[in-house]
């Protein structure tokens, strides 16, 4: 080369797996019992190989995979699993007409300060903390209250605090009003109601069915475990995300109850549309997983 010599573009050192050996790994990591790369790593070391976490990480990063937080789910046994299942094999062919009919309903906690979980920001390293940075918490105070709504093809339905103890004297009174009033609010037509909410003891008590028998319309039946087969979950996140955003935030209980009722009362019938509208796309991903766990 022009009457020098040099030594050739170094490759670096050679890969200690193949391409074979990357897809054992990939294999290893959906074994039930392992799931993380130190999982895999002793288990690959347990077969005489002299592979070290980093090498693993590496090989699952070519294959296209990254780290990430574990989605928090509810446990699901094999019965849920059935029951999940069977649920998806009645209700995979009903159209999203036909759910149109469902009032979904449901119980939530909203927190003074933010949610329970981990929250997370853009900051530059070193930057100063500022406001939005940080996730405030007080010694004492604070606290949270549980609320009751329900929502409909035509909106949102009423919203209903909670007060005190929770059970099925309080969930029947709040069936004979809150689910009443928005039935005829809406102007659904009793007949024309299809009544959801979950399996829960206060629910399924012989004193709340006995009145749900009573009355005009049907009722559905909703597994346990199963919060992705209610839209209405994703409801309660959004009016999370809205209370976040807030410029003013909530300080006691009584201001976030009004706060609560302010977001809820102006969520547009098109949010609760699109999320009735997917119940559909979820049953047919829970018929696909045989009743287990799924991206709703």
């Amino acid at each position: 080369m022009r009457g020098h010599l040099r030594d050739a573009p170094s490759q670096g050192r050679p890969r200690i797996l193949d391409e074979r050996g990357d897809r054992e790994v990939v294999r290893l990591l959906n074994a039930p019992s392992n799931g993380t790369a130190a999982a895999v790593g002793r288990e690959m070391r347990s077969q005489g190989l002299d592979l070290s976490d980093d090498t693993i990480r590496r090989c699952l990063r070519r294959q296209g995979l990254r780290a990430r937080v574990k989605t928090k789910k509810p446990f699901l046994s094999k019965k849920h699993k059935a029951r999940r299942y069977a649920w998806a094999k009645k209700c995979r062919h009903a159209s999203w007409m036909d759910w149109s009919y469902v009032i979904f309903s449901d119980e939530s906690k909203f927190n003074l300060f933010g949610s329970d979980g981990r929250q997370y920001c853009w900051r530059k390293r070193g930057e100063h903390l500022l406001d939005q940075h940080v996730q405030p918490t007080i010694k004492f105070g604070g606290g949270n209250i549980m609320v009751w709504g329900c929502m409909t093809w035509e909106g949102v339905g009423n919203l209903r605090l909670i007060e005190g103890n929770m059970d099925k004297f309080v969930y029947r009174e709040i069936l004979e009003m809150e689910l009443m009033n928005t039935i005829h609010m809406h102007d659904l037509g009793e007949e024309n109601v299809i009544f959801q909410h979950d399996n829960d003891p206060k629910h399924t008590s012989k004193y709340v069915t006995d009145w749900l028998l009573a009355q005009k319309f049907q009722l559905i039946w909703h597994p346990a475990q199963s919060p992705d087969l209610n839209p209405i979950e994703h409801l309660w996140n959004e009016v999370d995300r809205r209370m976040r955003m807030s410029e003013k935030k909530p300080t006691n209980k009584k201001d976030l109850w009004e706060k609560l009722q302010e977001i809820w009362y102006s969520i547009e019938i098109d949010t609760v549309r699109k999320l009735i509208m997917s119940m559909p796309e979820r049953a047919a991903d829970v018929y696909q997983a045989k009743g287990g766990y799924t991206r709703w």
